[in-house]
């Protein structure tokens, strides 16, 4: 398991690298969370780790995971449960959704024009 930063993710999700990008959070926190491309997979679930292999299609894919902030340690708990599971390539977004919302959403935020311009 690894640790990436913003930067990492924004580039590996450019790079089409086909990696699988999940939310651990419960589903009552998704949407407030929701990175693009992410799926809302909770780590509290019981059948979190056979979840994550169906959606991947083996242990073989890049995964990352993330939560709500660097405070949150929902990620890392199911970073840490992939990684036993036998998961070759597994790495944690520690910002989370707060750094994304901070670092990228407001440079994709489209430019709005003057009206009647």
């Amino acid at each position: 398991m690894k640790t990436i930063t913003t930067d990492q993710l924004k580039a590996m999700q450019s790079d089409r690298r086909g990696i699988l990008l999940i939310n651990t959070l419960d589903e009552s926190h998704f949407e407030a969370t929701r990175i693009p491309d992410a799926l809302n997979v909770p780590q509290s679930m019981e059948n979190f780790i056979e979840r994550v292999d169906e959606i991947a299609g083996g242990k073989e894919r890049p995964i990352v995971v993330y939560c709500g902030s660097p405070e949150c340690n929902s990620s890392t708990i199911a970073a840490k449960k992939l990684d036993a599971a036998g998961f070759q390539e597994i790495y944690d977004y520690d910002g989370g959704a707060k750094a994304w919302k901070q670092e990228i959403e407001p440079f994709d935020a489209p430019v709005l024009k003057p009206w009647g311009g």
